[in-house]
């Protein structure tokens, strides 16, 4: 691997990159085989979620992040992906939240990216669906926060060579995924790097071990390195310095007062970061976008399968590891080409939501390392009632069509 100059010459520098990701799918109401309501989602169950982690995630925290912004004069930073589905569920039940995401944008600190509009699994199974979606949500950021986003991430950061190519063909400047082991063949997620065959697109990998800490680990009694202080953690960010140009924080917002709730001191943690972080002056917060402006490739990354930040095996399982899956996945984008041709858009727009991936997500019969995270997401009793209420909904879709 070749070392870039700065850490050649053994310049200290770290530059940390915080990304959040917020989704909120479409819930779907209990719909029975005899049912022929065309209303499949639960409005109260959705207004009801939305409300409640808003005041437990998004409006402190966005409070925090303007603040540090504030009181570090745009030194601190931040990026995030909001999906189309998130956003017009916070429009609707919690419009305030859009209103402190206006305040953040007007800081000039803040970055927001690309993604698919219905946090679908499109580019799996269609690639003209799958580029709609992404034009639907780019348009919508445009629209919304007067920013053309350069960065795209894929939903739940599922990657490969191919998506990378298709995405080098949008004109994105770079692609974030996960830094997995298994791709990075003992190379370091702290550099960027670059896909095969593609033009100028360059590639941001998670560091999954540092991001983990935070999400997973935060307010584990038992982990060897509880309780974690935003002291302690910026000495391991330090420890990056000379051997890495980036620590590469990507997460789920909601685990600040949601996964880990504001009694275990995550607020207090992510309130005091920022000033740990910068205590060392050669250290930065930077955007995915000024990352890749200040830092060139070091190598290449091959990934010929499909990875994603989803499951202790970071694969596509969590959606398609059974038959259930896969079958209600396969039925869905069946009906692609006649929804298309039909001209309703509501009904459209209805297919689209039911095309989230949480839904085939809750559909998961894990039951090794990550079943409870899957279980703890799920509004139904089984797997098994996930798949049935979904294929549900699904003939009653196809029922529409037919008339």
């Amino acid at each position: 691997m070749v070392v870039p100059t700065c850490c050649r010459l053994g310049q200290n520098m770290a530059s940390v990159c915080l990304y959040f990701q917020i989704h909120q799918p479409f819930r779907l109401r209990r719909y029975s085989v005899f049912d022929t309501d065309r209303h499949y989602f639960d409005q109260h169950k959705n207004g009801e979620v939305i409300r409640k982690v808003s005041q437990k995630c998004y409006l402190p925290a966005n409070q925090v992040m303007l603040e540090a912004i504030r009181q570090h004069e745009g030194r601190f930073r931040v990026a995030y992906c909001i999906s189309g589905t998130a956003l017009e569920q916070l429009q609707q039940y919690a419009p305030e939240v859009i209103d402190t995401f206006h305040q953040l944008n007007q800081t000039g600190a803040v970055e927001f990216l690309d993604e698919t509009y219905y946090h679908s699994l499109a580019f799996l199974y269609s690639r003209d669906e799958f580029r709609a979606q992404v034009e639907q949500h780019r348009k919508l950021i445009v629209q919304l926060f007067g920013q053309h986003p350069r960065v795209f991430r894929n939903t739940e950061l599922i990657y490969n060579n191919d998506l990378a190519q298709f995405i080098d063909q949008l004109h994105y400047d770079a692609i974030i995924t996960e830094g997995a082991d298994h791709v990075l063949n003992g190379r370091s997620p702290n550099f960027v790097y670059r896909p095969p065959h593609t033009s100028k697109l360059k590639l941001l990998l998670r560091n999954y071990k540092l991001s983990d800490d935070i999400t997973f680990r935060f307010s584990s009694k038992s982990w060897e390195d509880w309780p974690l202080t935003a002291d302690k953690f910026a000495t391991w960010v330090n420890r990056i310095n000379g051997s890495g140009d980036l620590c590469n924080l990507f997460m789920d917002y909601e685990t600040f007062g949601e996964h880990q709730w504001a009694e275990t001191g995550i607020f207090d943690f992510l309130r005091h970061l920022p000033n740990e972080i910068l205590k060392t002056p050669e250290n930065s917060f930077l955007t995915p976008s000024q990352i890749i402006d200040r830092y060139q490739p070091v190598g290449e990354i091959d990934v010929p399968h499909m990875i994603s930040w989803a499951d202790s095996e970071r694969d596509l399982s969590a959606w398609l590891g059974n038959a259930m899956q896969s079958n209600a996945l396969h039925e869905l984008y069946k009906l692609e080409g006649p929804m298309k041709d039909h001209g309703d858009e509501q009904l459209l727009i209805d297919w689209r939501r039911i095309s989230t991936s949480d839904h085939f997500y809750y559909m998961c019969t894990k039951h090794w390392a990550d079943g409870d995270v899957h279980k703890y997401f799920s509004p139904y009793e089984s797997p098994y009632d996930s798949y049935i209420n979904f294929m549900n909904v699904l003939d009653n879709v196809r029922a529409r069509l037919r008339e």
